[in-house]
């Protein structure tokens, strides 16, 4: 278990900041929502700070009263904050609505291959035959929560088959790394670059399926999971930079910190637990709380980032601007460093 040199304070303190910027943000019904109230959902479980929940409860019953778009994978991250909803509140209407994005994911979203879910940000076909990392949050990971509450044991399965083909399709076996995507039209990883941001969802999800699934060792494509999230950390933790932070292309010493890809990868170390990633915490935590503002903002957080033609495309992707899953990813952190790194 890490242990990390922790005010718990501050942490609270930049918990509560980042969460008041986040209520401030008129987020669409879409994915930057879906992560930004993520964080918001996960820092309610953790504080019970009903003014955080009174607000995901007000919000989404806004945007039901003005109309849900349709589901796609992205869409479908709205369900991690539905999630907590009906289970804080009880209403059924949150969870008849998050059970109808588990819907679309099992019998209408695009599959490939080996029934691998095509990553898909509108109702086209996108980008057609794709794995991106990004599903492993988006969907994967919110079929196995629902999955595990609702003792669906299909459902569990299929989630985790996602993990298991992502990590096939994705991960560089060599470095332990993850590349931003696959094409199975071409069989290849298309530009070829380890994306920092594709490496924190993996990492990130990767590291809360041991810490929901009741019994994962009966489950053999849970192997899969723990260990790709081993080599992965045991390659990412090398590439560090002085600051605690990770590059936006994780290898490339030109690219700039990326702060909400070294929020989910720091969360990851802290949910897996291993001991020997201490240091990597401790200093990924200095790194993190500089770069959030007084007024709540995540600073430096990369905007949306479609799988670039080249390294050139990643290095000049903006990060000007406070973007939803930079505040989710942070929140995310934060919980972490004080549900598991609290001396």
């Amino acid at each position: 278990m890490i242990k990390l040199e922790l005010e718990e304070s501050q942490a609270l303190d930049a918990i509560d900041r980042l969460a008041a910027k986040t209520m401030q943000m008129d987020e669409p019904w879409e994915w930057p929502c879906g992560v930004s109230y993520y964080g918001l959902s996960q820092a309610y479980l953790l504080t019970r700070e009903e003014k955080w929940l009174d607000f995901l409860r007000g919000r989404i019953d806004e945007f039901i009263s003005l109309g849900l778009p349709p589901w796609t994978v992205n869409t479908c991250a709205m369900g991690h904050c539905l999630l907590v909803l009906h289970e804080a509140s009880g209403d059924e209407k949150y969870n008849q609505i998050l059970l109808s994005g588990i819907n679309h994911l099992q019998h209408e979203a695009l599959r490939f291959g080996e029934n691998v879910l095509q990553h898909t940000v509108s109702a086209k076909n996108d980008f057609p035959e794709q794995a991106w990392a990004d599903t492993l949050f988006m969907a994967a990971y919110l079929m196995l929560r629902v999955g595990v509450r609702d003792s669906d044991k299909d459902l569990i399965n299929d989630a985790l088959n996602q993990f298991s083909w992502h990590i096939r399709l994705l991960q560089d076996k060599a470095s332990g790394l993850w590349f931003h995507g696959y094409s199975n039209k071409s069989k290849d990883h298309m530009s070829g670059f380890f994306w920092a941001r594709a490496n924190a969802w993996a990492a990130y999800t990767m590291s809360q399926v041991k810490r929901i699934l009741p019994e994962p060792y009966l489950y053999p494509s849970f192997m899969d999971i723990s260990c790709s999230l081993r080599d992965q950390l045991s390659g990412i933790k090398l590439l560090q930079t002085e600051c605690g932070l990770w590059r936006t292309v994780l290898d490339d010493c030109e690219s700039y910190e990326e702060l909400s890809a070294s929020c989910g990868i720091a969360a990851a170390m802290l949910a897996n637990g291993n001991p020997l990633h201490t240091r990597f915490a401790q200093k990924a935590l200095s790194g993190i709380l500089e770069n959030i503002s007084e007024d709540g903002r995540l600073l430096n957080v990369s905007s949306g980032t479609a799988v670039m033609r080249d390294l050139e495309g990643y290095r000049k992707i903006p990060r000007t601007w406070t973007q939803g899953w930079g505040q989710g990813l942070a929140l995310a952190f934060l919980v972490c460093a004080l549900r598991f790194g609290r001396i």
